[in-house]
């Protein structure tokens, strides 16, 4: 019987297909500034959110991602921003301004990359 050993794992130092660290963001990833509650709040730019969080955030449906959005794009700032109630005709209005904000035409998904 012969033994299998895993193939060796290349070294950083060897060629590579694409260099992902390399890549850059087309347009500025400007911030977002909101007022509300009597005071402001900064949401990053969708395109410089974790992918990882919104992709999770989207299974739960459109609700979902939407709150997921604002929870990655407003970090530290979510619970303060979440103890503020929201009627959800601010909420589709804050979405469409953000999204504006961000370059995306209504209707394309934050995840798509406009």
């Amino acid at each position: 019987m012969t033994t299998r050993t895993a193939p060796r794992k290349p070294a950083d130092d060897q060629p590579f297909d694409f260099n992902l660290d390399a890549v850059a963001a087309e347009a500025e990833l400007r911030p977002f500034r909101v007022h509300w509650g009597g005071r402001r709040f900064e949401m990053q730019h969708l395109e410089a959110l974790d992918i990882w969080e919104l992709m999770e955030a989207a299974e739960k449906g459109e609700a979902g991602a939407m709150v997921g959005a604002f929870r990655e794009a407003l970090g530290d700032q979510w619970e303060d921003f979440r103890k503020i109630k929201l009627p959800q005709y601010k909420l589709k209005a804050l979405f469409t301004a953000y999204r504006e904000h961000c370059g995306l035409e209504p209707g394309e998904s934050e995840a798509s990359g406009s």
